[in-house]
């Protein structure tokens, strides 16, 4: 079984009415190995697009490698061996950046992460409607990032992505094959304080 056919309500069931495609977006590390097209992977850009930002800035770029290219090599060399190990048969590796202040002023930009986040979101949810893994993560060397991918000083680095077609449990690595299922969520309660903390 493909882990985008996995039913999501055995995992998740949200507290309150909303839009099923929030609850259904996760994170699944099983990847075929096979190619996206470019207007795959341009439609997942033009999502990110869209997302909202403090002055309509767009602090955002996407930096990116697509599998067996020239780049690949000097994206996936970033990544510590834990997440090496399943992103080997992503079909595209990203790196998030995002501009620490405004270009219009080059004054600070305090929400030039969380406009970022915005943009990311953007990606994931529409390439989890296109039925595609699309995974964020953490763990990988950000100095190195900088380094390798040339990213000027007034950009921070802020997280790597891996795309591709849905593969199946099975061909990830065995200590990841029962982590592959949708993950519970804090309850409203917790994350929603009125008058704050």
């Amino acid at each position: 079984m493909l882990t985008t056919e996995i039913e999501i309500s055995k995992y998740r069931k949200p507290d309150h009415d909303i839009e099923p495609m929030l609850f259904h977006r996760w994170s699944p590390r099983a990847m075929s190995g096979a190619e996206i097209s470019e207007q795959e992977l341009m439609t997942l850009f033009e999502a990110a697009r869209w997302a909202p930002s403090s002055y309509n800035a767009q602090p955002w770029r996407f930096l990116y490698a697509r599998r067996a290219t020239a780049n690949w090599d000097r994206f996936f060399d970033l990544m510590v061996e834990f997440n090496r190990s399943w992103t080997k048969q992503a079909a595209v590796l990203m790196v998030v950046v995002s501009r620490k202040a405004f270009e219009s002023n080059d004054q600070a930009a305090p929400t030039h992460s969380f406009d970022a986040g915005a943009a990311w979101q953007n990606l994931a949810l529409q390439g989890s409607r296109m039925g595609l893994v699309v995974h964020g993560m953490q763990g990988f060397d950000y100095d190195k990032a900088r380094l390798e991918l040339n990213v000027p000083d007034e950009f921070q680095v802020e997280a790597m992505i891996a795309v591709g077609k849905p593969g199946k449990r099975e061909d990830l690595p065995a200590d990841l094959q029962g982590r592959e299922q949708p993950s519970v969520r804090k309850p409203v309660a917790e994350i929603a304080i009125e008058g704050g903390f």
